[in-house]
């Protein structure tokens, strides 16, 4: 069993900066790939980053160049830097991985961009 924290959601004017961490704990393992998900209200979950194990990265075309995604393989931890931050970037963020076969969800952390 897998479970993830997520916390550093807030308020941020546009423009502002962000930082969200994921934590995953329950059990000695080693987690593959660990990503972030965001959900706006009336709308589909969406990808916004993925990292590897190994460091390789990948990211919706809509956050590239403002997103950055990091993460502790020793606390098994991942980050999401987020700069340059749109109100359409406003949406609840869901931290994600997979282990063991199954798919395993953050309770999500809101993050409001005002304009």
């Amino acid at each position: 069993q897998v479970q993830l924290v997520e916390s550093g959601g807030g308020l941020v004017q546009a423009g502002g900066s962000l930082t969200l961490s994921c934590a995953a704990s329950g059990s000695s393992f080693r987690l593959n790939v660990m990503g972030w998900y965001r959900q706006a209200p009336g709308k589909q979950r969406e990808l916004v980053a993925a990292i590897t194990r190994g460091g390789i990265t990948n990211y919706a075309d809509s956050v590239k160049g403002r997103f950055a995604i990091s993460r502790d393989n020793a606390k098994n931890t991942v980050y999401l830097q987020m700069n340059s931050l749109k109100p359409e970037d406003t949406a609840i963020y869901f931290c994600n991985t997979d282990y063991g076969g199954y798919y395993y969800w953050g309770q999500g952390t809101q993050v409001t961009v005002s304009s």
